[in-house]
């Protein structure tokens, strides 16, 4: 872009991530909307529809669909994977780094994500490392959920407008610094110490001057497939989600050396970035030419979504209530207290009932999701207040759990319950001790399974799922068409304490789902992993770690990774399981790095290579050190922990992880999952070849090994056709 003004330099201040909420990534999204939420690679892709919606399924994605992807958003490609996209670039587009720089990074971001905020420290570490070889180049994805991200992108880019790319980028900074709090009038304080005219400022923010680009912005990258954030395409090789630095160091390594050999070839440097992209594509879909063949192969497979139009029979039973029993409408809110989405849906909630007043009554719902460890016993708390005090007590403490939403450890609860009129305090730490409403919890969360509701926050009116922390907009319009015709309900001569029940009456139990639209590849053959009834035929390898005897009537194989934090937070669940089921389950180890945790492969060689020495005992030991150090998986450690685990041959040790001796094994896992069809994530299970996927839940677990009990041994194929040898 060599007609491009030439733009003042500055230096990238890193964006605070202390006011994010943590996530799985998730994704989970999720997933995204992840459930939150998005994306391809190893990891299996699903769409999303949850706006803002925190999703129980672990390090798997939230699908290429309009949601923010996290760690768990996989590369698009191994390296191999040469597919670029024709990005154009335009003067007003605010930038860091040289016009001629080796390689250019476009990226599609969303001030109120908190994804994004979280891959910031990362793009300042590029800037640093790379400095004139790299530019990063920022372009608007406001996703339509977060009611703050257009506004704050008005803001951003008016700054731009006052200041180029200084004000900028200081703009930028601020508004990830405050990303839980971007109000109008934050908006306006962060312009004033920015140094912006506040005259012209508030002009173009009332206005609107900047919308026009910003919705540009939004269509460009929804016809690339940016349409989840972060999204990068790096010198037009797209990159998904809030990657670790590793993963962009690779691609923009291969980046550097590419642009260096057309440097070598006589390519100009000011014409690189447009040489290289010249003939990418314009769009997710195949380009002209490829032929009907290939556009078939790269579409994605048809997958059932939800019918918006469905009504579900969620009863009421005996949980907390806010508004009056006889109200016209019911919305029965399944939620989590730490899930940062369903804090942002309570103001919303608020100004529903506000609205409606008599007409709206809240109804609350346990669904505290398994890798939110505060989130059991904020629930468990809240029970007991509302045990011993009622609605009214309840609430009130509904309230003051999430506005202290980061504080919520065991003395948090406490000191909280002090502040509630009239708890007896003995009895509360007691129910929380003997975990006395565990059971009641666990029975919201099995309804909301049920419903297909695993997200958080989920919301049943009059029985019409509503999921994600929608705009007031969207509440809006479904209450005032359900609350139609409750009022015709009445005048039909229903009373109005009936209207709920009779709603619901003839609901459905599970999800109802659309048909697949004309055209669609066929879901019966796309989407076999969808089928919870189906038994995957994956031999047990003999070489394989396990624990609990060989003839147990049920296998449970575990497909992990070392550096997955949802597979951490599930071997908590895993012990109880083996407790609980001694002797009539063998857990099976299979590895499953997935291709964004660096880490993770030479983790799991590493395990392996302290099975080859030493057995399964060993290996279960060091197993339990690698979890318990995830966040520093180095080969340092790893020598390290192994040094820990007696009898091991150290010099043994080293020589197999510098040949990569394991590798093939660990490979041979992978393919052993997909040459059986399946497509997962991380950590997943075969019961009995029943495929259980994410960091579940105890009763999730039991309830597939009571049914694999039920009904017998393993299908043929899930056990190995000899025992394997003892150690």
């Amino acid at each position: 872009m060599a007609e491009k003004k030439k733009r003042e330099e500055v230096q990238l201040a890193p964006a605070s991530t202390g006011s994010v909420m943590s996530m799985p990534s998730a994704i989970v999204a999720i997933l995204v909307a992840f459930a939150m939420g998005a994306l391809v690679g190893n990891v299996i892709g699903r769409n999303n529809d949850a706006a803002g919606e925190e999703i129980a399924m672990a390090d798997r994605d939230g699908g290429r669909g309009r949601g923010e992807g996290g760690a768990g958003a996989a590369p698009s490609g191994d390296g191999s994977d040469q597919t670029r996209y024709r990005i154009e670039i335009a003067d007003n587009m605010p930038q860091r780094g040289p016009d001629n720089a080796l390689v250019t990074i476009v990226m599609w971001s969303d001030y109120q994500c908190p994804f994004c905020s979280r891959v910031e420290p990362t793009l300042t570490r590029i800037t640093e490392q790379f400095r004139d070889q790299v530019r990063i180049i920022w372009r608007d994805q406001p996703l339509p959920f977060h009611q703050n991200a257009t506004p704050a992108a008005e803001a951003a880019r008016e700054a731009y407008a006052q200041g180029g790319d200084q004000k900028f980028w200081q703009m930028h900074d601020a508004l990830f610094e405050n990303q839980q709090n971007l109000t109008r009038e934050t908006l306006d304080r962060l312009a004033g110490q920015v140094g912006l005219d506040m005259t012209r400022y508030r002009a173009a923010m009332d206005g609107h001057t900047h919308q026009a680009a910003i919705r540009a912005d939004s269509e460009a990258g929804n016809r690339i497939g940016a349409n989840g954030t972060p999204a990068f395409y790096i010198n037009g090789r797209e990159l998904m989600g809030a990657q670790p630095f590793e993963e962009f160091q690779r691609v923009i390594n291969e980046e550097i050396a590419h642009a260096n050999e057309m440097l070598r070839n006589g390519t100009p440097r000011a014409q690189l970035f447009q040489a290289i992209v010249r003939n990418g594509r314009t769009s997710a879909a195949p380009p002209p030419g490829e032929g009907a063949g290939a556009a078939q192969k790269a579409a994605p497979p048809a997958r059932p979504q939800p019918d918006p139009r469905a009504v579900y029979r969620v009863p009421v039973g005996d949980s907390p209530q806010q508004g009056p029993a006889d109200a016209l409408v019911t919305v029965v809110i399944f939620s989590d207290y730490q899930c940062p989405f369903c804090t942002r849906v309570e103001p919303t909630l608020a100004s529903l009932r506000e609205s409606y007043g008599n007409d709206l009554r809240l109804v609350w719902k346990n669904n505290p999701l398994p890798f939110h460890s505060n989130a059991m016993p904020a629930a468990e708390a809240a029970n007991e207040v509302f045990a011993q005090r009622g609605a009214a007590a309840f609430w009130q403490y509904h309230d003051i759990l999430f506005e202290n939403q980061q504080a919520l450890a065991r003395e948090d609860l406490e000191r909280y319950a002090g502040q509630i009129q009239g708890i007896d305090m003995t009895r509360f730490r007691a129910a929380l001790d003997n975990h006395t409403h565990q059971a009641a919890i666990e029975a919201d969360q099995a309804l909301a399974r049920q419903l297909g509701a695993s997200g958080t926050p989920s919301f049943f009116i009059n029985g019409r799922n509503l999921r994600g922390a929608q705009p007031l907009e969207a509440f809006r319009t479904l209450v005032d068409e359900v609350l139609g015709q409750a009022r015709e309900r009445v005048s039909s001569g229903t009373p109005r304490a009936r209207v709920y029940e009779a709603t619901i009456a003839d609901g459905a139990t599970q999800p109802v789902m659309l048909p697949a639209p004309a055209g669609a590849a066929a879901p019966a053959a796309a989407q076999p992993a969808e089928d919870p009834n189906r038994v995957y035929q994956i031999p047990v390898s003999p070489n394989a770690p396990t624990q609990g005897p060989a003839n147990a009537p049920v296998t449970i194989q575990i497909f992990s990774d070392f550096q997955c934090p949802f597979c951490s937070r599930v071997n908590p669940t895993i012990e109880q399981v083996m407790e609980r089921y001694e002797g009539r389950v063998r857990l099976v180890w299979r590895d499953y790095p997935l291709p964004f945790h660096p880490n993770a492969m030479p983790a799991a060689q590493a395990a392996r290579e302290i099975f080859q020495q030493r057995g399964a005992a060993a290996f279960w030991q060091y197993h339990a050190a690698l979890f318990e150090n995830q966040r520093e998986l180095t080969r340092e450690t790893l020598e390290r922990l192994a040094g820990t685990i007696q009898g091991v041959n150290m010099e043994q040790f080293r020589a197999a992880l510098d040949n990569n001796e394991h590798q093939a094994a660990v490979q041979a896992d992978m393919d052993a999952v997909r040459a059986a069809g399946a497509q997962i994530g991380t950590p997943s299970f075969f019961i009995n070849g029943r495929l259980l996927q994410g960091a579940q839940p105890i009763d999730a677990f039991t309830a597939a090994i009571d049914r694999a009990l039920a009904e017998g041994p393993p299908a043929r194929g899930a056990r190995p056709a000899a025992p394997a040898p003892a150690h």
